[in-house]
């Protein structure tokens, strides 16, 4: 009988476990829901546009979806449209792949005015997600501060700081790049609790701030270790790259260029001023003792009309499935979460880790999968396309998305590579649904 699996999530984790799935178990039948009519979660509307390099992943995912035995169920929520409990009713394992996308709040007084927003829905939002596309932003200066000093944080500051013509070959939708330059803000600020040898940006990506033609990144030489120290020889010499290279921007000249990007350490934001909206923002200077930021005593505060936070994601809860302690995944054990039911990715071991970290840990999850998958008792993709046709769902097929897609590629001028649609009407009215 045939075996089917159901997949919820169409990110790098859902589409790295169908590949798995798929390399030990061809004859598997694998459906993939999402709430979205479009596919691949974060490649699509995570990944900061000027990276398209790393956008160009979907071409792997792409091979799967066209196999004969995968089939895609677009603008679909677990949770709205049919339940987990309903899943597996009907399919022999689901493997939940949803991520980890709810934003931490920074947890002082004020972080709750306008004009503080988390990265989440900031990279959402001129990313073109549909959820976020009409948040309307207002990026007002003098400054902006960006809370966090991981990867995340080095994106949003960087496409913060890029000029339009620097921008022409992504697919950053028009109105995200109108409001960043009309904005009046001309300094930059990436704070972070700890040092610089307790970053955890990559050196690529930390190397992208100094090749800006608009912004100038600027470090205060006191802030670097004259020495580093670590424990493992591999992460020493990336700790050493990556002292290096903010080493070179602490002899930058701040008007080099016309906007100024300040890399902060030992930098705890305690209060956001107010009263009204984001006024400007008190913090407070930490030391590392045991490896701890701790408040030394001393604040200063910075003049910015803006802040985004940059400091981790939460889960969002599914009825029927528990969550980790930690509440950035859920409750699994090597990707178990119960009989039958299983997480990959972020859903599994929280908001950690690139898009390649998904595919050695989604094919571990897989193989898990396969050892005590059933005979096929269940209905599969049949079965669900009854239930959510008799709820009268609009489900968007394969098919539509490249419907869309194509639409997408047929307005751009090159060499921009798409025109985002990023209204969920105007998408499913692409696809005709």
């Amino acid at each position: 009988m045939t075996r089917h699996v159901a997949i919820v999530g169409s990110g790098p984790a859902g589409f790295y476990a169908a590949e798995a799935i798929f390399k030990k178990a061809p004859e598997v039948r694998i459906d993939m829901i999402d709430r979205l009519p479009t596919p691949y979660g974060l490649v699509r509307s995570g990944v900061a546009p000027d990276h398209q390099g790393t956008k160009n992943v979907w071409r792997v995912f792409d091979r799967t979806a066209r196999r004969d035995t995968f089939r895609y169920f677009g603008h679909v929520e677990v949770g709205r449209d049919v339940s987990v409990e309903e899943l597996l009713a009907r399919y022999d394992a689901v493997v939940l792949a949803v991520g980890v996308t709810v934003d931490r709040r920074l947890g002082i007084p004020g972080d709750d005015l306008p004009g503080v927003y988390g990265s989440r829905a900031l990279s959402g939002w001129y990313n073109g997600h549909p959820d976020f596309s009409g948040l309307e932003p207002e990026l007002r200066g003098p400054g902006i501060a960006v809370i966090g000093n991981g990867n995340v944080a080095v994106d949003v500051v960087r496409v913060l700081s890029r000029e339009p013509d620097e921008m022409i070959k992504t697919d950053i939708p028009r109105y995200a790049l109108d409001a960043i330059e009309r904005s009046d803000y001309s300094e930059l600020y990436m704070l972070g609790r700890r040092g610089p040898s307790q970053a955890s940006f990559t050196t690529a990506e930390l190397r992208e701030l100094g090749e800006m033609t608009r912004t100038v990144a600027l470090v205060d030489p006191a802030q670097l270790p004259e020495v580093v120290e670590a424990d493992d020889p591999k992460h020493q010499k990336k700790m050493e790259k990556i002292v290096e290279t903010l080493r070179s921007y602490s002899q930058n000249a701040p008007d080099a260029k016309p906007q100024r990007l300040h890399l902060r350490f030992f930098a705890s934001p305690v209060r956001v001023i107010g009263p009204d909206r984001v006024r400007g923002l008190e913090v407070a200077v930490t030391e590392l003792r045991d490896g701890r930021a701790v408040a030394t005593g001393e604040t200063y505060v910075l003049e910015v009309g803006t802040i985004v936070t940059a400091i981790g994601y939460g889960a969002t809860p599914l009825e029927g499935v528990p969550l980790a302690a930690s509440g950035t995944s859920f409750a699994n054990v090597d990707g178990k979460i119960a009989d039958r039911l299983w997480a990959v990715g972020w859903a599994k071991r929280g908001p950690s880790g690139v898009i390649a970290t998904n595919r050695g840990d989604s094919a571990e999850v897989a193989d898990r999968v396969l050892a005590e998958l059933s005979d096929g008792a269940r209905g599969g993709g049949d079965a669900l396309g009854a239930l959510l046709a008799e709820r009268g769902a609009r489900v968007v097929s394969y098919d539509d998305w490249l419907a869309i897609d194509e639409k997408e590629r047929a307005a751009a001028s090159e060499p921009t590579p798409r025109v985002k649609i990023t209204s969920m009407d105007a998408l499913l009215a692409a696809c005709g649904r």
